[in-house]
C-alpha cells in the first residue's frame, strides 16, 4: 500500500485541552483509494479507525485508542457546478479556505457558524449551525457525499442515491464511515447587513419573537451576573458594502473581543469573587455598530480565547422559558460565570440526528474559560435543559446516553440499525460513541 503516511504515534488533544487520546498510529491518506486500504488494514489488525477535523469539538467524537486519520490532504474544492449551485469539496478542506475561495468565485453557503476554523466534514458530523429563521445548520445544505465504509468500500449519498444512508451520515458523528467529499448547495454572493446593539435581558426574552420573525438571522449574548445582552441582526442588503473599518474591527474584535476579554478570563480564574464586577464591565465593553459585507464576514468571528462549552438545542417556543430558568439558577448560586451565554435559532430539518430534526429549535450555549471547573454550571444547566427535551449539540460538552436520546429522536432506532448494516465490528467505534449510541 502507498501512504504519505507517517505512522507516527502520540498524545492528540483537542483545541480546548479537555479530551486527550494515544492513537497506535496517525496516519495522512492522499486519496481516497488510500484512505480505503488503510480502513481494510485495520480490519485485518482488529484496530478501530477515526477521522479527525481541527479538534474543535468538546467531546470524545473523534477520540481513538486505534488509528487516527489526518484528513490535510484530502483538502480543495472537486467541481463547482453552477448550473446546479453547487459546489463538491474534500471533506477535510478549512470551512475558512472554502469560504475565501468561494468568494473569489462570487459564490457564498447560505449560512454558517460563528467560526470557520474547523473541516467540512468534521463541522457537519457533529451538527454545527448557525443562527436562521429560514436556514438550516451546514449539514442541512448538503446535497450529496462520499463516504468509505468499514469494509473499505465507496459510497455515494444523496436523496436519489442510497437515501437512507444520506439522511444519517450528515450528520453521522463519524459513527457509519469516513466522509471524503461533500457536495454543498451554494449561491450566488450576496451581502448582510449586520446591526449590533446592547438590549436588556428581560427586553430580549419579552420581545424574542418578534425578533425572530422579523430578522434572517438573530442572536444575542446574555452575560451572566447582569440584566444586560448584546444582540445581533443579519439580513440580505442591496448594499453598498460597507465593512467595519480595519481599526475599529482590530479594536472591537480584537483588542476588546480577545486581547481584553482573555486578561479578564484570567483575573477572573484567579479571583473567581471579580466576576460579577468583571461581566457588568464587559457587557457595556462593545458599542453599537451596523455594517454590511459578504456573507462569511458577518457571520463568523475570531475566537482566540479557548474555552469549553455545553450546547443545548431545545424546541424553539420553549427557549424564553429555558432561558429565565436558567438565569434564575444562576442568580441564586454561588457560581461565578465569566463567559456570555449564545442564544441562537434553526428551523426543522430532516436529517436523522441533527439536533433541529422535526421541529423548529432554539440553541443556547453555556461556555466557561479553559482551566475554569465548570462542571457545577454544566450539570446545572444540562438539568434545566433535558427538562425540556433538550437535544445537545453531538460535539460540546453533555452526559446523555443512548437511552436518552432514544426519547428525544424519534428516529434514532433508524440510524442505530443503519450503523448495525454499516459497521457491524464498529470500526469506527470509540467510548463516546459506545455511550451515545450503545453497544
Amino acid at each position: 500500500m502507498s501512504t504519505t503516511a507517517s505512522g507516527k504515534s502520540g498524545t492528540w488533544r483537542n483545541w480546548a485541552g479537555n479530551v486527550t487520546a494515544r492513537p497506535v498510529r496517525e496516519i495522512t491518506p492522499a486519496s481516497v483509494e488510500e484512505l480505503s486500504a488503510v480502513v481494510r488494514k485495520a480490519a485485518d489488525d482488529g484496530l478501530t479507525v477515526k477521522a479527525v477535523g481541527t479538534g474543535h469539538s468538546f467531546t470524545a467524537a473523534a477520540a481513538t485508542d486505534g488509528i487516527l486519520i489526518r484528513p490535510q490532504l484530502l483538502t480543495g474544492i472537486r467541481k463547482i457546478d453552477r448550473e446546479a449551485g453547487t459546489v463538491t469539496v474534500d471533506a477535510g478542506t478549512p470551512l475558512k479556505r472554502l469560504n475565501v475561495a468561494l468568494a473569489r468565485e462570487r459564490l457564498s453557503l447560505t449560512n454558517m457558524g460563528d467560526i470557520m476554523e474547523q473541516t467540512v466534514s468534521g463541522a457537519t458530523s457533529t451538527g454545527t449551525h448557525g443562527t436562521g429563521r429560514d436556514s438550516a445548520s451546514i449539514a442541512a445544505q448538503i446535497k450529496e457525499l462520499e463516504l468509505v465504509t468499514a469494509d473499505g468500500s465507496v459510497l455515494t449519498c444523496s436523496e436519489k442515491e442510497n437515501p437512507d444512508v444520506f439522511a444519517a451520515a450528515s450528520v453521522g458523528i463519524g459513527a457509519l464511515g469516513i466522509i471524503t467529499a461533500i457536495t454543498l448547495s451554494v449561491e450566488p454572493l450576496f451581502l448582510l447587513t449586520a446591526r449590533e446593539e446592547p438590549m436588556t435581558f428581560d427586553k430580549v426574552t419579552a420581545d424574542f419573537d418578534e425578533l425572530f420573525t422579523e430578522n434572517e438571522h438573530f442572536e444575542f449574548y446574555w452575560f451572566p451576573h447582569t440584566g444586560n445582552c448584546n444582540t445581533k441582526r443579519n439580513n440580505r442588503s442591496a448594499g453598498p458594502e460597507k465593512p467595519v473599518s480595519q481599526l475599529s474591527g482590530w479594536i472591537e474584535d480584537e483588542f476588546l473581543s480577545n486581547g481584553v476579554f482573555h486578561a479578564a478570563n484570567l483575573v477572573g480564574r484567579a479571583v473567581p469573587a471579580a466576576i460579577p464586577a468583571i461581566t457588568k464591565i464587559s457587557s457595556r465593553a462593545l458599542s453599537a455598530r451596523t455594517y454590511t459585507d459578504i456573507p462569511y464576514k458577518v457571520f463568523t468571528s475570531p475566537r482566540r480565547v479557548r474555552f469549553v462549552e455545553m450546547e443545548y438545542a431545545v424546541p424553539r417556543e420553549a427557549l424564553v422559558e429555558t432561558l429565565r430558568e436558567l438565569k434564575a439558577m444562576v442568580d441564586r448560586s454561588n457560581l461565578r460565570i465569566s463567559f456570555p451565554v449564545e442564544v441562537r435559532t434553526a428551523p426543522a430539518d430532516d436529517i436523522t440526528l441533527s439536533t433541529a430534526s422535526g421541529r423548529d429549535s432554539a440553541y443556547i450555549a453555556v461556555h466557561m474559560f479553559r482551566g475554569t471547573p465548570y462542571q457545577a454550571y454544566f450539570t446545572a444547566a444540562e438539568r434545566i435543559f433535558t427538562a425540556h427535551e433538550g437535544r445537545p449539540h453531538w460535539g460540546k460538552v453533555h452526559t446523555r446516553d443512548a437511552e436518552y436520546f432514544s426519547e428525544v429522536y424519534p428516529r434514532f432506532g433508524e440510524f442505530t440499525a443503519l450503523r448495525n448494516r454499516l459497521d457491524p465490528d464498529r470500526r469506527f467505534g470509540n467510548d463516546y460513541l459506545r455511550r451515545v449510541l450503545g453497544s
